[in-house]
Parts: structure tokens; C-alpha cells; sequence
């Protein structure tokens, strides 16, 4: 795997001399002064990378090239949009830069209920929790027929807690909610939200998936032609939002996605955090059948907190701890590294980053992006190098005898 790490520009509380300490040596990072629709400058995108390479360090991974809403909803201005995209491709491939991550989730990308949950070693985490958000969509949003949506027992949960609820903790609620891609200018009002929502009025998980294989007939082409490698992040949680469709979810989930357009361009982004929030996901089979298909690792882990199906509450828990078995997960990784090697690809090192560290340590009251500390995300790297080195050595000396 190539160590990388996310960082997000030069307003980044985390600087580029700090990726390099953690032992990283790829970075993963976007241009987000530019609103998804609109193509990145070659200049832009040039600049940022020497801004890299000076550090010492190289431009590994976009994350995110954004998927513009008119893409999502094929509203009016969706040509100018994939135009857009398709210039932004051909700017980032002539500087070198070929793994391209994006998302289809529609309207909100991430979502957390908390930024910060306290957890008993003093350190913070990230938080889903599912009351909490029936709280914000049935009554503090108040989205007509959101109650269908919920276990009963939650609906009921969520009555009592809003009306025990302060006026500030209901607005430190719809923040975090709204709150918007780290890295990116603001979030979303109420009133955005809600026309942004209409525009999914007739659009089906079925509708999202046809939407999702015109874009990729659109784009994966002139991607093969660059050499590029398109990566699709999972749907973070792994399910429905706000009466709001899902389609990369689970293993059928993305098995389609990469089927609907086949081509080395067409790949995932293996995010075991986001995938691990469902307990019928298993990480390391998953990564053993798609491997091949795999761009980009984001190696997190997250511990669920109900047997609800397929909606939970869950937290962001240390790397080798949670619901998945990342120790079973990195040798799935390090098997299909040395299956590409076998088969002379190119791209036989995959990039890695060490996705949503717990605050501690110094960390805390840093005011880094929530999910995003120095060393929460050092130590997640070290634990995961650690294992990778392990299992290097196991896979070498079998092939030695």
C-alpha cells in the first residue's frame, strides 16, 4: 500500500510537515474553492501540486472530484456539468495525477449527528446516532412522512428526546447535520436542504442507479483514454437519508456499479468505514471478490451500536478495534497486491489512507476538521503499517519456500 493522508489545502489546521512526520508519502486532497459543476483550472491544479512536491511529498489521490447535483437529478444543466467534469479529467491526467475519487450520494455527503462525542478514554470521536437524527429529520426539519422511515421504537425515542431538548441543542444538532464536506465553504440551510430534496421528488433507487450508469458512460471512457482510474467512495452511512435513495451500499451495491460500465477506469474506493456501519458487509470477503476493482483503501473502523437492520447508531472506533476485522482486511489487501504484482499491473500499489482518527492527545481543542485530527490519524496509520509489515513478511516467506 502507498501511505497517504488527507489534507485539505493550505487552510488545513494539519500542515504538509505533518503529513510527512506521520510517515505518509502520497497526499490525498481536492480543490475545493471550485463548486461542483465547474471544471478545475489547469493552473489551479498545477499549483496545488507543487505546493506538494515542495513538501516532500506527492499528489497520490483527488478526493473528492465532486459529482454536481445536476448529474445526480440529470436536471438542465447536466451536459455543461459532465463537460466540466470531463475538462477537470484531462487537466488532472496531463499532471500526472490518474486516481480520481467521487461519491453518488445525493444531497448530503457524510453524516455525522456528533463531531465530537466524548468517549470514556477522554479522547472524541464522530458519532451516528440514529435517534438523534429522527430527532432533526421528523421534527427539528420536520420532513413530511419521515416517521415511515424509522423503527417505531425510534420514532418514539425520538418524540421524548426532542421535546427534553434544548433550543440549542436542537440548532448544535441541525449544524452538525448540515454541516457539509469537510474542507468545503459552508453547509446547508433548512430552506436549501428542502429544495434540494424536491429535486428527488421522482427519483427512485432505481432512477439514481440509471443516473449513475449515464454518468459513467459519460466519463469512463475519456477516463481509459487518460489512463485515469475513477474510484467510487460508499455511501456514508450505508443507508437511506432523509426519504433519499442509496445505491452504493453494499456488495450488490457496488458489484453493479462496476458492471453497469466495465473498464480498468470504472473502480471503488474500499472505505471499510462507511461499508462496516452495515453488519451484513464483510470487509475482508468483500475486498478478496473486488479486489481487482479496488483504486483506493480508506481504512477506518467504526463499532455499531444496535442490531437495527439496515439503520444503526454507530461511532468512530480506534482502527484495529470496531466491527470490522482489520487485521483480516489488510491481508486481503496485501494478497491482492501481490495477485497484481503476479500479473504485472501497473497499479499494483494501492493507495491507503488512515480515514477518521479519533482526537487525542494534542488533538483535542486543535479545531482540525472534525474526523481529521494529527494524531488520531497517526496512530491509525502506525497500527495499520504495523499489521501490512506483518503480513509482508508471512507473504514472503511462503513464496521463499
Amino acid at each position: 500500500m502507498q501511505h497517504t493522508w488527507r489534507w485539505f489545502g493550505p487552510n488545513d489546521g494539519v500542515s504538509l510537515s505533518d503529513v510527512r512526520q506521520a510517515g505518509a508519502t502520497g497526499v490525498v486532497t481536492a480543490l475545493h474553492d471550485f463548486a461542483p459543476g465547474l471544471a478545475w483550472p489547469a493552473a489551479a491544479i498545477a499549483e496545488r501540486k507543487s505546493v506538494i512536491e515542495a513538501a516532500g511529498l506527492v499528489w497520490s489521490v483527488v478526493e473528492s472530484l465532486p459529482v454536481s447535483e445536476a448529474i445526480k437529478t440529470r436536471s438542465a444543466d447536466v451536459d455543461s456539468h459532465i463537460e466540466a467534469y470531463v475538462e477537470s479529467l484531462r487537466n488532472l491526467a496531463a499532471e500526472g495525477i490518474f486516481t480520481i475519487c467521487y461519491n453518488f450520494m445525493p444531497v448530503l455527503d457524510w453524516t455525522r449527528t456528533e463531531l465530537r462525542h466524548q468517549r470514556p478514554n477522554g479522547g472524541q470521536a464522530m458519532r451516528f446516532d440514529l435517534t438523534d437524527f429522527a430527532v432533526f429529520d421528523m421534527h427539528v426539519f420536520g420532513r413530511p412522512d419521515a416517521a415511515r422511515d424509522f423503527p417505531p421504537d425510534v420514532v418514539e425515542a425520538a418524540g421524548l428526546r426532542f421535546r427534553a431538548m434544548s433550543d440549542y441543542g436542537k440548532q448544535a444538532l441541525a449544524k452538525n447535520i448540515m454541516a457539509g464536506l469537510p474542507g468545503a465553504a459552508a453547509g446547508y440551510s433548512a430552506h436549501l436542504l428542502r429544495e434540494n430534496l424536491d429535486a428527488y421528488a421522482d427519483i427512485d433507487a432505481d432512477g439514481l442507479r440509471a443516473n449513475l450508469k449515464s454518468f459513467l458512460q459519460a466519463v469512463v471512457p475519456v477516463a481509459e483514454e487518460l489512463g485515469l482510474r475513477l474510484c467510487c467512495h460508499p455511501d456514508d452511512p450505508p443507508f437511506p437519508l432523509l426519504g433519499l435513495p442509496r445505491i452504493v451500499s453494499t456488495e450488490a451495491d457496488l458489484l453493479a456499479l462496476v458492471e453497469a460500465v466495465p473498464s480498468s477506469a470504472n473502480g471503488l474506493t474500499l472505505c471499510s468505514g462507511s461499508l462496516g456501519a452495515r453488519s451484513d458487509n464483510d470487509l475482508p470477503g468483500m475486498m478478496q471478490r473486488l479486489g481487482k476493482h479496488v483504486h483506493f483503501l480508506h481504512l477506518r473502523n467504526t463499532r455499531r451500536e444496535q442490531d437495527w437492520q439496515p439503520q444503526t447508531s454507530f461511532f468512530e472506533d480506534d482502527h484495529l478495534g470496531g466491527d470490522t476485522d482489520m487485521v483480516s482486511l489488510v491481508e486481503a489487501v496485501v494478497r491482492e497486491e501481490k495477485r497484481r504484482g503476479d500479473e504485472g499491473r501497473a497499479d499494483q500499489c494501492i493507495p491507503m489512507r488512515p480515514d477518521h482518527g479519533q482526537e487525542i492527545l494534542t488533538d483535542i481543542g486543535r479545531n482540525t476538521q472534525p474526523g481529521y485530527p494529527a494524531v488520531g490519524r497517526l496512530k491509525g496509520l502506525a497500527e495499520i503499517s504495523g499489521v501490512e509489515a506483518a503480513y509482508r513478511r508471512i507473504v514472503q516467506a511462503h513464496v521463499a519456500e
